[in-house]
């Protein structure tokens, strides 16, 4: 198994916490596991190690004598957005805690601690951070020209976006991309599948708000003849369809509760059945899961399964609007104008200066459409 050792040898934390006793065996059970601690008891011993030390990872308590956890957290992230933070909570503050990963918490902790719950979250955010830092340095090593794939852009959030495809589509890690409609979430999706040792399988993509609830466990699982009314013949499900590919379920956030609950089992004993079946079958497949949905929101109201969320997210692309991306209108505009050209047999031509900063001032809520 994969440890905190192993992903980062000389890793560095800071635990900030106002309990001596809390500091004491956690910092001895960290250091065991080859990591560097350093301790703070409030918000502004918290900040000033944090300049000094630059830690990797920060544990951080919501409640501090000096300021909230909250506080301490957009200030560290102001400081270094590649640092990842995870919050230690009283038991019961779950809504809590679901805000501070709005903030950009990594993730977060119940307490009392327990170490082995708090030793795999640390795994995965090491190897997060691991991830974005070798991401930057990418992007110092290399400028890209207009793209990657069908995506195309040259601002520095698509760039950074790009570097992460690369790094995460040889891995079999699932994958979460988020963005508004219109921002090219399935494009991502085929992206990480054709740069993956999976490109000659299958990509089986699922529209999970398109799907009346009555039929999904049906569409996703499959079915035996005979297993309700109407089932006149054996069905093979999506998930084995996507055997030795990648299975893309888009708007996730829009599954029924009952096919959460069975996908969630799937994903832990990495088998499926199909319904009215007896007979399993260990499908081989890496997820994508897409949404526009703030799954944090639907969590805390009941909608999605926590569990689940923790399942699919292994890594998250985050996909950036166009008004956030400005600078990659200019290539856009004139990559479509060159794709109609060529459709209706049209002499080439390029935008004026003044239609581009006419361009550019657009509002574009449908994205890129």
């Amino acid at each position: 198994m994969t440890t905190t050792r192993d992903l980062m040898p000389a890793a560095r934390i800071l635990h900030v916490d106002d309990q001596p006793e809390t500091h004491e065996w956690l910092k001895i059970a960290l250091e065991r596991k080859g990591c560097e601690v350093t301790v703070a008891t409030d918000g502004q011993a918290a900040l000033a190690s944090f300049t000094t030390h630059r830690p990797d990872v920060v544990l951080l308590d919501h409640e501090l004598p000096d300021q909230s956890g909250l506080d301490v957290l957009r200030q560290l992230k102001n400081a270094d957005p590649l640092v990842e933070v995870v919050m230690l909570t009283g038991h019961g503050s779950v809504a809590l805690a679901v805000e501070s990963m709005r903030e950009g918490a990594f993730n977060f902790v119940e307490k009392p601690v327990e170490f082995a719950v708090l030793d795999a979250v640390l795994d995965k955010a090491f190897a997060h951070r691991n991830l974005h830092a070798e991401a930057a340095r990418l992007r110092s090593a290399h400028e890209r020209r207009d793209g990657l794939g069908r995506l195309v852009g040259t601002s520095p959030a698509m760039r950074r976006l790009f570097d992460l495809i690369q790094l995460v589509a040889p891995t079999d890690a699932s994958v979460l991309i988020r963005g508004e409609n219109g921002t090219g979430k399935e494009l991502v999706a085929d992206a990480v599948h054709e740069r993956s040792p999976r490109v000659n399988g299958p990509i089986i993509k699922i529209n999970c708000g398109a799907i009346p609830s009555e039929l999904f466990e049906s569409e996703l699982f499959g079915h035996k003849r005979g297993a309700f009314t109407g089932a006149l013949a054996d069905k093979r499900g999506l998930i084995e369809s996507a055997d030795r590919g990648t299975l893309l379920l888009d708007e996730i956030g829009e599954m029924p509760s009952n096919a959460q609950v069975k996908l969630l089992r799937v994903l832990q004993e990495k088998q499926v059945r199909r319904l009215g079946e007896t007979r399993m079958f260990t499908p081989d497949f890496r997820l994508i899961c897409a949404t526009n949905s703030h799954l944090e929101t639907l969590m805390a109201d009941g909608k999605f399964r926590e569990d689940l969320y923790f399942r699919i997210n292994t890594v998250v692309l985050d996909i950036p609007p166009l008004r956030e991306r400005r600078e990659d209108i200019p290539v856009l505009a004139q990559l479509f104008l060159q794709r109609y050209a060529e459709k209706y047999e049209r002499e080439a031509v390029r935008y004026h200066a003044s239609v581009l900063q006419r361009l550019m001032k657009h509002v574009w809520r449908g994205n890129v459409r």
